[in-house]
């Protein structure tokens, strides 16, 4: 799905990875995901003490393209983003284990076939044995401060871009001819409120969930759905309501890959007043909702 094509001999040094197992119980049954009993209706925190941990600050999470390894963004609490350590955890014979991927990085969004990790304007790749070092996207993403970018299985990006202002719409690019074209708007219901940001689309692109600070939200920024009709036009951003969206700031959506659950980060003021953050998980049964009523 990326127009470069890069022979073996080519890829950096792959990335060293420092893992650990963690030693935690898991609960016993058949009814789990993860290793961890899954959410209803109602977000619960993922994994605590697995993933969301106390001496750290978890966010941007993901599924793998399987429901046993979850990626991560980690940092120790107190520290600046340049101790941010991009992470996963993998579940395999009722255990955990912990690696470090790649340090220093963030806003990670993985393809759909798990074989592309893209980190802003760059991307590593899974190989044989392991993880490319990153490499950039290219022409015509390289001038663009893209914060998340995020593709389809047919290999078109969507993203967002910031600007001081905070009011770059969301926008596309697809690939032609092995080549990506000029980004283009996804429309003006992508472009209202402030800080359209973090998009996820769906591998079908049927449709995106993005986070936006608008007038019609519970507080900071919520959650939006936007669903793609037959003829290629996207429809109304959609506010995912008040289980999932709260006074505190929720971001940073995606969808585990056997479409059962939503996960994105809610980021509460703590009583020192710094940004708790923890990575919340829920079953995904409101997007079809949401889908059916409008």
């Amino acid at each position: 799905m990326m127009r470069l094509c890069i022979s073996l001999w080519l890829i950096f040094p792959l990335l060293a990875l420092a893992s650990k197992d963690l030693e935690q119980a898991s609960p016993s049954g058949s009814d789990t995901v993860f290793g961890v009993r899954p959410p209803g209706s109602t977000p619960e925190i993922f994994a605590p003490g697995i993933v969301n941990t106390q001496t750290n600050r978890e966010i941007e999470g993901m599924f793998g393209s399987s429901m046993n390894s979850f990626y991560f963004i980690r940092r120790p609490n107190g520290t600046s983003s340049q101790s941010n350590s991009l992470m996963v955890i993998e579940y395999e014979e009722n255990a955990w284990r912990e690696s470090v991927v790649k340090k220093g990085v963030s806003e990670p969004s993985i393809s759909p076939d798990g074989r592309t990790i893209y980190l802003k304007t760059r991307f590593i790749a899974r190989t044989s044995e392991g993880w490319s070092a990153p490499n950039l996207l290219g022409a015509p993403f390289d001038d663009l401060d893209i914060m998340r970018i995020s593709a389809s299985s047919n290999g078109t990006y969507y993203f967002d871009t910031f600007t001081p202002k905070l009011d770059a719409p969301l926008r596309y690019s697809r690939l032609i001819d092995g080549v990506y074209e000029q980004p283009r708007s996804l429309g003006e219901q992508f472009a209202r409120g402030s800080y359209n940001a973090h998009p996820f689309v769906a591998p079908d692109e049927s449709y995106i969930i993005f986070d936006s600070r608008r007038n019609d939200g519970f507080g900071s920024s919520d959650l939006y759905i936007s669903f793609r009709s037959t003829d290629g036009t996207w429809g109304p951003a959609i506010n995912l309501g008040e289980k999932i969206n709260t006074p505190a700031a929720e971001n940073y959506a995606s969808i585990s890959p056997d479409g059962r659950f939503l996960v994105f980060d809610r980021r509460e003021v703590s009583d020192s007043g710094a940004p708790a953050v923890d990575i919340y998980w829920v079953g995904a049964e409101v997007i079809e909702a949401l889908r059916n009523s409008h």
